[in-house]
C-alpha cells in the first residue's frame, strides 16, 4: 500500500469523533491511575512518551495529507481558470491519484499557463477555447 493511501486513512481515523473519545478515556484513566501508582515518575513518563511519539508521527501525516489537498486544490482551480465554461470532468476526480500522477498534471497546467503568459503578453488577451483539450492518460505522458 502507497504512502499517501496509508496517511490518507490515518488521517481520517485520526480526525474521527470516535479516535477523540478513544484518546480522551485513556487519558482519564491514565490520571485516574495516579493515585494507585502514587504520582509516581514512571506513571509521569508513560502519558509523556505516549503523547510525544503520537504528535511526533502525526505531524508528518498531517503535512503529507495537506500537501496532497493543497496540490488537488490547485489543480482543480487551475483547470477553473483554463476553461471558465466547462471544466474537465477528469479534473473533478483527483483523489484517486498518486503523489507523482498529481505533479505530472500540475507540469502540464504549468506548461499551459506559461503559454498562456506568452499570448497574453503578445496579443493582451487570452482565449480559453485556444488552449486545447489536456491529457487525461497520465500514463501517455
Amino acid at each position: 500500500m502507497k504512502f499517501s493511501a496509508v496517511s490518507q486513512s490515518l488521517s481520517r481515523w485520526a480526525g474521527s469523533p470516535r479516535t477523540f473519545y478513544a484518546a480522551l478515556a485513556l487519558i482519564l484513566a491514565w490520571s485516574l491511575s495516579g493515585p494507585y501508582f502514587h504520582y509516581n515518575d514512571t506513571w509521569q513518563l508513560i502519558i509523556n512518551t505516549s503523547t510525544t511519539i503520537i504528535t511526533f508521527l502525526m505531524v508528518f501525516l498531517i503535512q503529507n495529507t495537506q500537501n496532497r489537498d493543497n496540490d488537488i486544490l490547485h489543480i482543480k482551480i487551475d483547470e477553473l481558470l483554463r476553461v471558465t465554461k466547462d471544466a474537465q470532468n477528469a479534473v473533478l476526480s483527483l483523489d484517486g491519484l498518486d503523489r507523482k500522477e498529481l505533479e505530472k498534471l500540475r507540469q502540464e497546467y504549468r506548461s499551459i499557463g506559461q503559454a498562456g503568459t506568452v499570448h497574453l503578453n503578445s496579443h493582451c488577451g487570452t482565449d480559453a477555447d485556444d488552449a486545447g483539450p489536456i491529457k487525461t492518460d497520465l500514463n501517455q505522458a
